[in-house]
């Protein structure tokens, strides 16, 4: 099985019967991923996830009756460490932030179709995922969610979030400047951007982000993104 010992079990959600169809084909053509059960909307998507246990549940979010949300949301609050991964299109991506929060494991465009299997595994292996361009879109949608309150209260909720957000990152080790740095990952700038940013060397970047991936215990860019405005987020983190 390409060396992989276990079979990766999927559930997938999906109201349009093509989609679901074309995406139990390709990863069914994947010889460490099974299809175990397919659903269309956020109710069977709960009574799926109770039946077959999936490791993986592929799921829309904009869906008749249940939608995606609603459905991840009962099944994380009985299943915390369920592995919920939104598929959905660019249309849809005023929900990223909500899903993030909630504690999906993931967000990939359903245009992506190549990405979907690699993303299943990373997510079976403990790592969260986001598709495309999806990291350099939570920031602006961030903040245009900020910015439905006007004056001096957007001033302040962005102010509380800051805080919150720099006072998360001194509790779990990380310096200023290190915080600095995953607030400009999440933004989606690459390494030569965040230096020019911050006015220090590549290479001192390279090694400030090696540095706060073992300090968090991360894989990738893409996880800290993610901790950025899902775990630094939480007041309590």
């Amino acid at each position: 099985m390409n060396g992989r010992d276990t079979v990766i079990r999927v559930a997938i959600v999906d109201d349009d019967e093509f989609v679901r169809s074309s995406l139990a084909t390709i990863l069914s053509a994947q010889s460490d991923i099974e299809v175990c059960a397919t659903g269309s909307d956020g109710a069977e998507a709960a009574a799926l996830f109770s039946e077959f246990a999936p490791d993986v549940l592929l799921m829309d979010i904009q869906m008749p009756g249940t939608n995606g949300l609603a459905a991840a949301r009962g099944i994380l609050a009985g299943h915390p460490d369920a592995k919920v991964v939104f598929l959905t299109t660019f249309s849809d991506d005023e929900y990223i932030v909500e899903a993030l929060r909630m504690g999906a494991r993931g967000y990939l465009i359903k245009q992506e179709v190549a990405n979907i299997a690699p993303a299943v595994r990373s997510v079976v292996a403990g790592q969260s995922v986001l598709g495309g361009e999806v990291i350099g879109r939570v920031d602006t949608l961030m903040r245009a969610e900020a910015g439905e309150k006007s004056g001096s209260d957007a001033e302040d909720a962005d102010g509380d979030v800051a805080k919150t957000r720099r006072e998360a990152a001194k509790a779990h080790g990380l310096s200023d400047r290190e915080y600095e740095i995953i607030e400009l990952i999440a933004q989606g700038f690459d390494n030569k951007m965040i230096a020019a940013e911050l006015f220090i060397g590549e290479g001192t970047v390279r090694n400030h982000v090696s540095a706060i991936l073992q300090k968090l215990d991360l894989k990738n860019r893409t996880q800290l993104a993610v901790y950025y405005y899902r775990d630094l987020s939480k007041a309590d983190a």
